[in-house]
């Protein structure tokens, strides 16, 4: 259910959210703090989940500013560490009796060099992809409880724009080189089939899981690049979407009445798209997530 225009699809969904929770990393910025707008307006209870503290409380203070909600909550996560993301899932379990929406926006987008996260994970695949697959396993039983519940992965169509077609299981923490687009790619292809395979293992939960696109957005994330490469970024700039416009899909997957028992699928501009073949291999997918339990120390999974 969309229009649209020069920007993109547009979610054209009037559906309110009073009642529900929704969580959102990465909120004090670009789309996710628009998407965190838009659902507050909606009536949600917003978890506003930001590495800094004070960026993420100007954000907060700017949301209920803009939309005249009371029902905003911030909490501290740093998806580069692996106890972060612990605390900030046993805080939610205990805290929230409920959880409908859970939105994974933060990202990374290529450091210059290569960069290591408290775990020793390359910075990129550990906050985009590792950091995210723990969350979601651990708060995964409240949104069970909490059904019809879904949950929103950002990835981006650089998925398909890696060195290999499939996933690079060798090179998964740039152990043998890192190249900056490369790993950046890796990562969100590791999204895509991260939602393919966990809509497979929570077929008749009440819980769907789908990735998506955004577009390319004039967001902080470019501030890596270097010096000829944001001399580009300026002039491309002019033909970006804003962060309101590149919300769009992550708000439509998060209230669309459409979309409600759709999953596994992959989204842009408020449309479903075809991933890469390489996004499509199930046996990837399922050796993915094996290996990613095992990387954040999971001994239970979906």
């Amino acid at each position: 259910m969309f229009r649209r225009y020069i920007g993109g699809g547009v979610c054209a969904s009037q559906a309110r959210m009073d009642g529900k929770t929704v969580l959102i990393t990465g909120a004090n910025a670009g789309i996710g703090k628009e998407t965190a707008i838009d659902l507050a307006r909606r009536g949600a209870r917003v978890i506003m989940a930001c590495r800094d503290m004070k960026r993420g409380e100007d954000a907060l203070n700017d949301v209920a500013e803009k939309t005249g909600s009371s029902k905003l909550v911030l909490k501290q996560l740093d998806l580069a560490s692996l106890a972060s993301v612990r605390a900030l899932a046993e805080d939610i379990n205990k805290t929230e009796p409920e959880l409908h929406v859970l939105i994974n926006n933060a990202g990374v987008m290529v450091p210059s060099e290569l960069q290591k996260t408290q775990d020793d994970f390359e910075m990129q695949m550990g906050v985009n992809h590792l950091g995210h697959f723990l969350l979601t396993n651990l708060l995964i039983d409240l949104l069970k409880s909490s059904q019809p519940s879904r949950i929103v992965l950002v990835s981006s169509s650089a998925h398909s724009q890696t060195t290999s077609s499939s996933f690079n299981f060798d090179n998964i923490n740039s152990e043998k080189y890192y190249r900056k687009w490369d790993a950046y790619g890796q990562s969100k292809l590791a999204i895509v089939l991260f939602a393919r395979e966990l809509a497979k293992r929570l077929e008749g939960t009440g819980v769907t899981a789908n990735s998506l696109h955004p577009g390319a957005i004039q967001t902080e994330l470019q501030r890596n690049l270097g010096t000829i490469e944001s001399i580009a970024m300026r002039i491309m700039f002019l033909f970006f979407k804003t962060p309101t416009e590149g919300a769009q899909t992550n708000i439509h997957l998060a209230v669309c009445e459409e979309v409600e028992g759709v999953s596994g699928l992959y989204f842009a501009d408020c449309k479903v798209k075809e991933p890469s073949r390489g996004a499509q291999d199930d046996e990837v997918a399922k050796k993915l997530w094996e290996i990613s339990a095992q990387l954040v120390g999971l001994d239970t999974t979906i």
